[in-house]
Parts: C-alpha cells; structure tokens; sequence
C-alpha cells in the first residue's frame, strides 16, 4: 500500500455539508503537509449543529464529485494520500434507498428509514443490508460513479468505519432457509428467546451463521469493489458480527480504533495483518480521548487536549500490532475561520490547542511507524483467538457494557494469559489452524512459523478440534489448560472421541513449561507492553511508556 509508505499520520478530514471551495481545500491541504501529516481520509458528514438551513452541493451530483476530484489532485501535487469513507456517515445509508436493499430485523416486514445524521440531513435514509452483497454491489455502483475522477491518480482507499448497524435479531431474506439447512432444525421459534439465559447454544448457531453473511456478503465485496477501482479497502471491523481474526484478513488495510475501543484489541487486526502478508495496521486514533458528548456538542476537555496524553495512547497502539497513525481529526473549514470544530476529540487544526506541540509529535509518530514497518511481524507462538467463548457468553455483564456495547462477541476485552508475557502471540482461528502445515514440529502459515500452539479456552468448535488434533498428530506442540466443551446446539459423540485422543499425546499439556520450552523473546519484572518487527537478522523492539499498560475508555 505505496499510501503509507511515508510513515506519516494521517488525519480524518470532516467535510460537514456545506458549500465547497477550492481555496478552502488548497489551503487545508497545504496547512496538513506543514504539520508532517502523509495524507486524509475525506468523511462526508451531516451539516455542522444540524442545520438544515445550510446550502449545500447536492449528494454525489456532478458539483460533489469535481470537489472531491479537485481535493485528490490537490493531495497528489503535495505528496499526500486520500482516502474517502465510502459513503455519507456511517454505516453506509442512502435516502431513498429500495426497501430490498435496506437492514432489517427478524421482526421488521421491511427495512425501516430511520437514519438522519447523513450529508442530506434531515432526510430520512435506509442503512444497507449489508448482509446481502448485491444490495452493496447496487449501492456502490452509485459511489464508484461519483468518486470515479477521484479514483484517478495515485491509489486511495476507500473506508468503512467500525460495524454500527442494529446487531440483535438481525436478519435478511432466505436466512432461515441457510440456518435449517446447515444446522437442522428451525431458528424461528427461538429468535424470542435467543438472548436468554438458557438457550446459549442456539445464538451459537445463530452467530455461526450470521458470521458467514458478514464476512462473504460485506467484508470480501467491499475489498473486491474496492479493487475493482483501483483502489484498496481499509476498514475497522470491530464491532462486526463476525468471526473478527477472519474479517480483518478479508481487507488491504486492517483497522482498530482508539479509545473507543481499548488499545489491546489492536492485536486482532495486528494479527490478521501479520498471518496475510499485508503492510500496514492502521488506527483512527484519539477518538473520545476524555469521553463523549452526543453529537453537536463539545466533548470533555475539548481545546484542552494534552499531547502527553495522546502519546500514551499512541505508544499502546503501537505495542499492539499498529504501524499507521490516522488522527479522529480534522474539521472542513474556510481559510482563517474556525466556526466548524471537531467534538469527538483531538480537534485539529491551525487552531488547536497543541499546535506548537504538532509537528514535533507527527514526527514522533512518523519514527515509530517507520520502524514498526520493518521486515515482518515476529512471533513465535499461536494463540488461539477465544471466539467460541464470546458467543457462547452471549452478553457482557453490565460493568462491561456501554450504550454502544452489549455483546461478547466484540471481543474488547481479551488479553494474551499472563504466562505467554514476554512472547508476542499472534491470535489464530480455525481458518489458521485448518490452512496451516507442520514441518519439523512448528506450524506454518503464509511467512510465519510457530513453535508452539495455546488453546486456553471455555469451548472449542468441533470444526476447530479436529484440527488441532491434526496438527498435534504432526508434532506440533500445543498446550491446553483448559478441557474445552463443544458449543452448539448439535453434540457429536466425535467430540469426545478426538478430544480423548488428544489428551494422550505426549506434546499436549495443560502445562505451560512443558510445552513453551523455548525462551520467551524478553524476560524481566513488570515489563511494558511491546512490539517486535524482524528484519532478517535484525529485530526492532518497540516499548511503551509503562504507564502507556492497559489504557481503558475514556
């Protein structure tokens, strides 16, 4: 991803609705290449306090797409990047969107038009189905046709934000037909009952599936369009429904997000990241540093963000798989007028609160980017990514949830178990495990060998077992502390056969110094979180600042 090559932090440039003026793009653009940024992401956003009253350029009309065209040539003369969030808002919407190609419910008879916050406020849209891929396909033929002149150039990407269409009871046409067919009995009867205490094992089921539409009617789509235009997809699939590790592995550029999201679930799409080959792990960064207010209003602190903080945040993603700084950003605004701002926090620009601090910490971040690129991901030990367990927990318990936050199955708050402290695990999955081959005892996957594989879970999919019994077969040391169960609601007396005859090989053990025999990477007393790139012979360990160690919202 030739984008990203400079190491320079990009930002998220906010265009609120309004009228749109080359001086006003040209100087912007300008001022970011003064302050050591690499490139934008244009965002396409409602009009700045709602305003309906504002005049605008129409919606992907011909005035629309010759402004965006102009911001990319702009970009491109100065030696910036520019990407676009594919859509307006997010998730992607659309007014007048057909009532086939909208998300619904399992009670909903059609998709409902609730959404407001978008370029055309206050227009009612319909959020996509993004469980069907030719609704997508139908939705971004519209975008393709208006980003067409800013696809030319040199290669954007086109963004998709984290997953924030309704997940509970989600549903689409002919998916009670696919869950009856591959799981044999009905889930209809138990969609009323699927969050309860009790019937863990059907929302399994119901998850397992789910996934599937996500990631082969969304995610694959979306990268395949992306490419299709030249282009390469970048996209935060936190959030998603899905089978995450998988998801992340579907797309160009993985993306976390902080602090929205704690800095250790940066591991995931780290991980992804590492096992495919791909480059760059980028992270749209500072959001919400102090917390939220809803829209329109200033967040707290907001014009008193300390770059002390931002560093802290900053050295947590990076000790968690991130080599790509994208600042949550940049407001639209005319030259020498700052009546737009940026309410999510960190509010950039000529009028920020750090700007004397800027350039100096974009250079800070250019540094460690630049060598958190280098050669490939070290790691020597496959840890196996607890997705079984989080839809089988089905909901956090409340200390854990957030107004945006219910279900397990985000996988926020996993953490690597305190033996392998010192190890940089990669997280992997049954898609890992199953296209994975043993030579002389270690696990290979694409450029990464493993010396060892941890299974530290509540449950195992059978699936996922019969592979691990595969790879132990081969010689493949695994150490498993725990005797995991079969979710689902389907049990198969094959189950308990392989697991049997896994536990009697003799490199299998729930002991971790019978199976971790080799040294871990570092040794030492409270070590800071770290991340390590090997570059033939050589290796470049990033350290956080101690205090950098498992940061948490806000």
């Amino acid at each position: 991803v030739v984008a990203y090559e400079s190491g320079r932090p990009y930002t998220r440039w906010w265009w609120f609705a309004s009228e749109l003026d080359t001086l006003d793009v040209k100087y912007q653009l300008e001022w970011l290449k003064e302050q050591g940024f690499g490139g934008v992401e244009i965002a396409w956003i409602y009009p700045m306090h709602g305003d309906s009253t504002v005049k605008r350029v129409d919606w992907l009309s011909t005035e629309w797409s010759e402004a965006v065209a102009y911001a990319k040539r702009i970009a491109d003369a100065l030696g910036l990047g520019c990407d676009f969030t594919y859509g307006t808002l997010w998730p992607f919407n659309e007014v007048g969107l057909p009532d086939e190609d909208g998300s619904r419910g399992f009670y909903d008879s059609i998709s409902p038009v609730n959404r407001t916050l978008t370029w055309e406020h206050p227009k009612k849209a319909r959020i996509l189905n993004h469980l069907d891929k030719e609704a997508f396909y139908r939705y971004a033929s519209k975008m393709n046709t208006g980003l067409k002149d800013a696809y030319k150039g040199s290669k954007s990407g086109v963004f998709v934000d984290s997953w924030e269409v309704e997940t509970r009871h989600m549903w689409t046409k002919g998916f009670g037909d696919k869950f009856k067919k591959r799981f044999g009995y009905a889930i209809e009867p138990f969609m009323d009952k699927l969050y309860q205490i009790g019937y863990e094992d059907v929302y399994y089921d119901y998850m397992s599936l789910i996934s599937d539409y996500v990631l082969y009617e969304f995610y694959q789509p979306f990268t395949e369009n992306a490419n299709s235009q030249g282009a390469f997809s970048r996209s935060q699939c936190g959030g998603a429904p899905a089978d995450l590790l998988s998801a992340f592995m579907l797309v160009d550029v993985p993306e976390t997000e902080a602090i929205l999201y704690e800095p250790n679930f940066g591991r995931i799409p780290a991980s992804a990241a590492a096992l495919t080959g791909k480059p760059i792990v980028s992270s749209e960064t500072f959001t919400c540093l102090y917390g939220w207010n809803p829209w329109g209003g200033k967040g707290p602190y907001q014009g008193q963000e300390q770059v002390a903080d931002m560093r802290l945040i900053a050295d947590a993603l990076f000790a968690n798989g991130v080599n790509q700084i994208i600042w949550h950003g940049m407001p639209y605004n005319k030259k020498d007028d700052y009546s737009n701002y940026f309410y999510a926090s960190v509010h950039v620009g000529p009028n920020a609160f750090f700007k004397n601090q800027l350039k100096d910490f974009n250079q800070y971040l250019t540094t460690v980017s630049n060598y958190m690129k280098k050669g490939k991901v070290y790691s020597d030990v496959a840890l196996y990514l607890p997705l079984e367990d989080s839809w089988m927990g089905v909901e956090y318990p409340d200390s854990l949830q957030m107004p945006w936050v219910w279900g397990e199955y985000e996988l926020r708050y996993v953490w690597a178990p305190d033996y392998l402290k010192g190890f940089q695990p990669l997280w992997v999955n049954n898609k890992v495990l199953t296209e994975s081959c043993i030579v002389n005892n270690r696990m290979l996957y694409g450029e990464h060998d493993f010396s060892a594989l941890v299974i530290d879970v509540e449950y195992l999919d059978l699936l996922s077992l019969r592979q691990v019994v595969r790879l132990a077969e081969s010689g493949l040391p695994i150490l498993m502390p725990r005797t995991p169960k079969q979710p689902g609601k389907n049990k198969s007396t094959e189950y308990t056969e392989l697991l049997t005859k896994l536990l009697t090989l003799s490199n299998v053990s729930s002991v971790p110094t019978q199976i971790l025999c080799e040294s871990p990477l570092l040794e030492g007393q409270d070590l800071p979180e770290f991340w390590c790139r090997q570059d033939g012979k050589d290796l470049y360990i990033f350290f956080a600042n101690p205090a950098a160690k498992k940061l948490k919202y806000p």
